[in-house]
């Protein structure tokens, strides 16, 4: 049983069912997920039920309640021989002490980032599941002194990267875009509150964008599980700007992207690996970011400066987003041959972290040897 409770997340659950269908051919799947879990073979028992900060959890409360009502009743009822949590900490680490109950064993796949914030989760974690699965190569030290059988096994998005053709005139061609004209990726993130508070500021920076670099082509890939329904207004207006919107493609999109203005989260991280120079930003609701100044202790939010170990590239938060402040980074990107090169090198350093390991292959090796190689 697989449980996830965000477009990332699930990427990285469907990844990881198709390596272990590979391996058992015979293996019935079970979780919590979206299209792409599904589409790997997944029985899903629900849907995606996530929130991010405090005003989004109120209003998402009962809809969560209830995906952990079912994700309960599937524990009972199938007794799944190894339970695989992905991230979603206040979720999951609720569902590892109900699985405890009925002797299953837990494989906890991708930290929750307590390198950031809460670091006395770690003990928790130890005390709740049998084994950890780390992303970031800084992770395992962090729990090496918890007595939990934790093992750095690389990261998902790499695995998908390096699948993924390096040719960004193939890329375009495949996608429907003009090979030879410049692109420039706008990701909005995947949640609702991402897509509400970004994508009119994104609007706004195509707009000026396309008015001062009119050889770019600029595109939109959304999340696969977004509602375009809900968010057609603002779509609408973002086509009328010349703006390529598409769904469940981004990171073909960003592999033919020359420059891209992305949603701080995975995203970043698969635009680091390949290649792509960005700005970043996040906008969170005023009471959410003010109380997470107050207990977070890292000074960078984006996967690539907190791996860098400092500013590699720009960081644009809360009031900092506006379309001004986005098209003056972008510019600077453009425009600073040094500035660009700098941020490249960086990249490479990165990259470098994660060479030689394929995360969904080796976790996929945990479960077989967790649910025991009789079976």
């Amino acid at each position: 049983m697989i449980v996830t409770g965000e477009t990332s997340g699930e990427l990285y659950g469907a990844l990881l069912a198709e390596s272990l269908k590979k391996r058992l051919h015979h293996l019935h799947l079970i979780g919590i997920g979206g299209e792409r879990m599904k589409e790997a073979g997944v029985e899903l028992i629900s849907g995606i039920a996530s929130a991010f900060g405090i005003a989004e959890a109120v209003s998402s409360i009962n809809a969560i309640r209830e995906t952990f009502r079912k994700a309960t009743g599937a524990l009972e009822r199938h007794k799944p021989d190894v339970l695989v949590l992905i991230d979603y900490p206040d979720f999951n680490l609720k569902l590892a002490r109900e699985a405890k109950k009925h002797n299953i064993k837990v494989l906890y796949y991708v930290s929750p980032q307590v390198w950031a914030w809460r670091k006395g989760r770690v003990k928790k974690i130890a005390a709740l599941v049998d084994r950890m699965a780390v992303v970031l190569p800084f992770e395992e030290e962090i729990y090496r002194n918890s007595g939990l059988d934790c093992e750095f096994v690389g990261h998902p998005v790499f695995d998908e990267i390096q699948d993924t053709s390096n040719d960004k005139r193939e890329i375009r061609k495949e996608l429907g875009m003009e090979e030879d004209r410049p692109l420039l990726s706008l990701l909005p993130g995947s949640r609702p509150h991402e897509l509400n508070r970004l994508l009119p500021v994104l609007l706004e920076t195509a707009r000026e964008f396309s008015q001062s670099f009119r050889n770019f082509q600029l595109f939109v890939p959304l999340a696969p599980n977004t509602d375009v329904q809900q968010y057609s207004h603002i779509i609408d207006r973002l086509k009328q700007e010349g703006v390529v919107i598409n769904k469940g493609e981004s990171l073909k999109v960003l592999a033919a992207s020359d420059l891209a203005v992305i949603a701080s989260g995975t995203a970043s991280l698969q635009a680091a690996l390949l290649g792509v120079p960005m700005v970043v930003i996040y906008k969170l609701f005023p009471l959410t970011f003010w109380i997470g100044k107050l207990i977070v202790r890292i000074r960078h939010i984006s996967l690539v400066n907190i791996l860098s170990g400092r500013e590699v590239v720009k960081e644009l938060l809360q009031s900092d987003v506006t379309h001004q402040n986005i098209n003056d980074e972008l510019r600077e990107i453009l425009l600073n041959k040094e500035y660009k090169e700098n941020m490249l090198k960086a990249y490479d350093n990165i990259r470098e972290m994660f060479s030689g390991k394929r995360a969904s292959e080796r976790v996929a090796e945990m479960v077989v040897e967790m649910a025991g190689s009789e079976k």
